[in-house]
């Protein structure tokens, strides 16, 4: 067998330069880097090296290392899930009203209802082999209600409205959401993995009770880091990677993905702990630009456009356009009728309709566990770069020059007067 060693060494430094390259550049266009990066690891993929030079793109790329580029990658999607988690205040939740709870419901629930119905004409054709009808509805249902929290964040403060009445209502909406969306991508993977209902139902409710204990376990691990940070950064870091790294272990165990855990386990670290903060500002700097770009060549080397049959086009319009129309109409017009005017709904929409890479990480666990086909995976990540692409040119229009001046956020009903910025934002 030989030594998987020095193509390993060649592989990652091209990956993550190419990536950096590709997030670079798009920037230059407007775009958030994630969306270069994604598209490198298409590009580096069938969809075009493989196509136009594949002994190349073998001799970059060889099988030898692939599972090994996937395990790394996969390290750092768990570091990135991590630091979503963290990033996730649910205090904002508790101090938002109707309309946070109509416009996240709403982007839910209408573009799960339409997925569904798509996915029910779907199913004959794009199915895999062995799959349920249920779970594979499910699946798609769930994925296109999918907002990316961390992508969407990076938009609001390219754009300088991170701490605006729009910025604040729509991350607290699409915190809601994505939380929803989780919770329902859960019992989807429990529904598929284990086959029958009683065992999803066992399934879940391990779930359910894992997060409870991990939660119930917070003081003891605010001591825990407390503490640590008394003696050494490096320490605090220790844990914190330790800690993920063992959180998705037992709900992989569990039979849930491992990002459940990575991702539950974010939610309950004490954030504000200074120690905690630098310590996650140093997986972030480290793990995102050098693993995470394995993750996106993983996700490219899986996606071929090339081959893809004419006759599937059909089926990625058709996506498109229910992604579209259930996350911007239902978002949208939820905003509308919480009482915001029309140019403030169409930029909540607008901004709810970005994917980006939680949609991958999405698509990724279908693809895993099965329960859609590789030419189903390549349509669902064309889908994901359009919407995530169009985000930010389409609130620029929508928004004009100054948001800040004409966006304002819905008014409690029975107060038309009373400004709510300090309401929306918490």
């Amino acid at each position: 067998m030989s030594d998987p060693l020095p193509p390993l060494l060649l592989a990652v430094p091209v990956v993550v330069i190419a990536c950096q390259a590709g997030g670079r550049a798009v920037r230059l266009l407007g775009q958030p880097p994630v969306i270069g990066e994604i598209l490198v690891g298409i590009l580096l993929g069938p969809s075009l090296l493989g196509w136009i030079a594949p002994g190349l793109q073998h001799h970059l790329l060889p099988p030898s290392v692939l599972p090994i580029t996937s395990a790394l990658g996969n390290l750092g999607l768990l570091a990135f899930l991590f630091l979503m988690g963290l990033e996730l205040d649910l205090r904002t939740l508790g101090t938002t009203r109707g309309a946070v709870a109509a416009v996240s419901l709403s982007g839910v629930l209408l573009p799960m209802v339409l997925g569904a119905v798509l996915a029910a004409a779907m199913y004959p054709h794009l199915s895999p082999p062995g799959v349920d009808r249920l779970p594979f509805t499910l699946f798609i249902a769930v994925a296109l209600s999918i907002t990316a929290f961390p992508v969407l964040a990076r938009i609001l403060a390219d754009r300088g409205l991170e701490s605006t009445p729009v910025g604040t209502f729509v991350m607290a909406c699409a915190a809601a959401d994505d939380a929803l969306a989780w919770c329902m991508l859960t019992a989807v993977v429990a529904l598929s993995t284990v086959g029958t209902a009683l065992s999803a139902l066992t399934t879940l409710a391990l779930t359910a009770a894992y997060a409870v204990g991990l939660t119930l376990l917070r003081p003891a691990l605010r001591a825990l880091l407390t503490r640590a940070g008394h003696t050494s950064d490096d320490l605090v870091l220790a844990v914190l990677f330790a800690g993920l790294c063992l959180s998705a272990y037992a709900t992989g165990q569990i039979g849930v993905h491992p990002a459940f855990g990575a991702f539950l386990f974010g939610v309950v670290a004490p954030r504000r702990l200074l120690a905690v903060q630098c310590s996650a500002a140093r997986l972030r700097a480290v793990m995102l630009p050098l693993l995470l770009p394995l993750f996106f060549v993983d996700t490219g080397l899986h996606t071929d456009i090339s081959t893809l049959p004419a006759g599937r086009w059909g089926w990625g319009a058709a996506l498109l356009a229910v992604a579209v129309m259930g996350k911007w109409g239902g978002t949208a017009g939820a905003a509308r009728l919480a009482g915001g005017d029309w140019r403030w709904s169409a930029a909540v929409g607008t901004l709810m309709n970005c994917r980006g890479l939680t949609e991958l990480v999405v698509l990724g666990i279908g693809r895993q566990i099965g329960v859609i086909t590789d030419d189903l995976f390549t349509l669902l990540v064309i889908m994901t770069v359009v919407t995530t692409t169009a985000t930010a040119p389409l609130l620029k229009r929508v928004a004009g020059d100054d948001p800040r001046m004409v966006m304002v956020p819905p008014a409690p009903q029975g107060d038309p007067e009373r400004n709510t910025a300090r309401e929306v934002t918490g």
